[in-house]
């Protein structure tokens, strides 16, 4: 199974979990990327829909969480782009 790697840690929050090939990565649960992102669920979701936010990895059944790394570039390139229509 792909996310066998994963364990919890205490040091980042709470509903995220670090990987253990590489301890800057972490998935973020959907309350985690709202919070750093600052959009709502449903915004969430209709990007990704449109194919303009990173896409979630599937943990279980019935739980997803996003990779930090892709959210980080995601916010990143907003940015650029803000710098860019100046």
């Amino acid at each position: 199974m792909q996310y066998q790697n994963s364990v919890p840690t205490g040091n980042v929050a709470s509903n995220s979990i670090q990987t253990a090939s590489n301890p800057q990565e972490t998935l973020l649960r959907c309350k985690d990327v709202e919070h750093r992102t600052a959009l709502s669920r449903s915004r969430i979701y209709d990007l990704m829909g449109k194919g303009e936010f990173p896409r979630p990895v599937r943990l279980g059944s019935m739980s997803v969480a996003w990779s930090s790394q892709e959210i980080n570039n995601w916010i990143a390139q907003r940015l650029v782009q803000r710098e860019e229509q100046l």
